[in-house]
C-alpha cells in the first residue's frame, strides 16, 4: 500500500467533513470547484486512487456514492508523527517538526514508530533518496548492517548503515561517491532502525 499524497489527503479531509455536514457525499463537480479542478477526469483520478489505497469505497452507477472506510479499524493505515529531516549524507542537525504521516499499518512496529523526510543521496544504493519518508522503528541498539538513524556527537542526525568494529562504529553509506563516518563507539547513538521507506511520486 502507498502513502497519500497531500492532494490525496486534502481531498480525504474534504470528503470527511462534507459527509459530516451533509450526510452524504460531495459530487465530483463540488470537488473540483472546492481544489480548482476544471477536468473531471483529474477528480475521478483521485477518487480511484484513494479507492485502490483502501480509503474510500464507490458504487459505480450512483452519484455521491462515495463511502469513507475507517482506516484504523480497517487496518489499512495509521498516522505517525514526521519528526522532521535526517542526513543521507553528512550529518544534520535534529530539526523536530509537528507533522503527521498515513504509512501502512504493516510498516507500523510493535515499538513506538515514527517518519523522518530523508535530506541528501547516501543511501541511493538502498533505494532511500532524497526527499524520501523512511519509517523508523525507536530502538537504541542495533544489528551489524542494519540501516540505522544514528546521533553523531549528541547533536546531528544521519540514516546509514551501522557497522561496530573493535572500538569504533562505521556508519556506512550506499552510494560510492561518500565517505563513510568512522567514530568512536561513544560518539554514536542509536536512535532507531529503518523499518520501511516511502516515496511520493
Amino acid at each position: 500500500m502507498q502513502p497519500l499524497t497531500r492532494r490525496q489527503r486534502e481531498i480525504l479531509d474534504y470528503l470527511r467533513e462534507f459527509m459530516e455536514q451533509h450526510g452524504y457525499a460531495p459530487s465530483l463537480e463540488e470537488i473540483g470547484r472546492r481544489f480548482g479542478l476544471s477536468s473531471l477526469a483529474t477528480v475521478h483520478k483521485h477518487l480511484t486512487n484513494l479507492q485502490e489505497k483502501g480509503f474510500i469505497k464507490r458504487a459505480w452507477n450512483r452519484s455521491r456514492s462515495v463511502e469513507l472506510l475507517s482506516t484504523r479499524a480497517g487496518g489499512n493505515a495509521l498516522e505517525i508523527p514526521l519528526q522532521g529531516y535526517v542526513a543521507a549524507g553528512a550529518p544534520i542537525e535534529a530539526v523536530v517538526s509537528p507533522e503527521t504521516v498515513s504509512v501502512p499499518e504493516e510498516l507500523v512496529g510493535r515499538r513506538v514508530t515514527y517518519a523522518l523526510r530523508v535530506r541528501g543521496d547516501s543511501m541511493l544504493e538502498e533505494q532511500i533518496r532524497d526527499g524520501d519518508i523512511v519509517v523508523v522503528e525507536s530502538r537504541q541498539t542495533a544489528e551489524d548492517g542494519e540501516t540505522v538513524i544514528a546521533l553523531v556527537d549528541g547533536s546531528d542526525v544521519t540514516v546509514k548503515k551501522l557497522f561496530r568494529e573493535g572500538g569504533r562504529v562505521r556508519l556506512q553509506p550506499a552510494n560510492a561517491a561518500v565517505a563513510p563516518i568512522v567514530v568512536d563507539a561513544s560518539q554514536v547513538q542509536v536512535q532507531g532502525v529503518v523499518v520501511g521507506v516511502m516515496r511520493r511520486y
